[in-house]
């Protein structure tokens, strides 16, 4: 459990906190009245972010401990990418996933107890690099140009991380827009708050977007190496974390 000002972040206790989160998915992601729910849910854990004086839910994630690379196929993101160059990475992960804040609340505080909890997480148990999915809203790319532009010519995976194609239908912006000149402003307007926090901390993403018909999504595969988030980042969040 972590708290600080008015919220209070801890995993989920039972199944009735695993299913407020799915709920609050459901709400986020517009997918009507029915929990969002699937099959990656009974191995992750689920984290809770609630007002401490109300006990409203206001943000959820959920995340995946894995021992090293060689546990990559069991992550909710080797199914839309090809992960095989990270087999090789020795060290702990994690993967974030289904990260939500309720909406119409702007409170900064939410997202620095939610990444003050994970940072609590990974400095407790090793972990070497947290990755995910980062998902834009809606599957029209071109809405999105800008950022994709900019992601592809600044934030680019490694070579020797970068996920291969394995999904049917994708979007090649490194490719397409390797040459275009970005407006970074609207760039940045257009970019996920959570894609923005990875990039921050040094991220990088995938030379493609997976185009998600069922979740109404592109997403793109995100990594934090934990060595090379940047001194003065590392103190911020750990500040937090305290």
């Amino acid at each position: 459990m972590f708290s600080k000002g008015r919220y209070i972040a801890h995993e989920a206790r039972d199944t009735q906190d695993v299913n407020r989160a799915q709920r609050l998915r459901a709400e986020v992601f517009g997918r009507g009245a029915e929990p969002d729910a699937d099959q990656f849910d009974t191995d992750f854990r689920h984290m809770l972010v609630e007002d401490r004086d109300s006990g409203a839910l206001v943000c959820c994630y959920r995340f995946l401990p894995l021992s090293a690379g060689d546990q990559i196929g069991k992550s909710y993101s080797a199914q839309f990418y090809g992960l095989e160059t990270l087999a090789d990475f020795k060290g702990p992960l994690v993967e974030m996933g289904r990260f939500c804040i309720a909406p119409g609340l702007r409170d900064p505080d939410i997202l620095r107890v939610a990444w003050g909890a994970m940072t609590r997480y990974v400095d407790q148990h090793g972990i070497e690099m947290l990755f995910g999915c980062s998902s834009f809203s809606g599957t029209d790319a071109w809405r999105y140009s800008d950022t994709f532009a900019l992601l592809g010519q600044r934030h680019l995976a490694p070579r020797h991380w970068r996920p291969a194609v394995k999904s049917p239908e994708v979007v090649p912006f490194a490719r397409m827009l390797g040459r275009a000149r970005p407006d970074t402003r609207e760039a940045m307007k257009r970019m996920p708050p959570l894609l923005k926090t990875y990039l921050t901390m040094g991220g990088w993403v995938s030379d493609h977007a997976v185009v998600d018909a069922e979740m109404n999504t592109l997403h793109v595969f995100t990594g934090v190496e934990i060595a090379a988030i940047p001194p003065a980042r590392q103190r911020l969040l750990r500040a937090v974390a305290q």
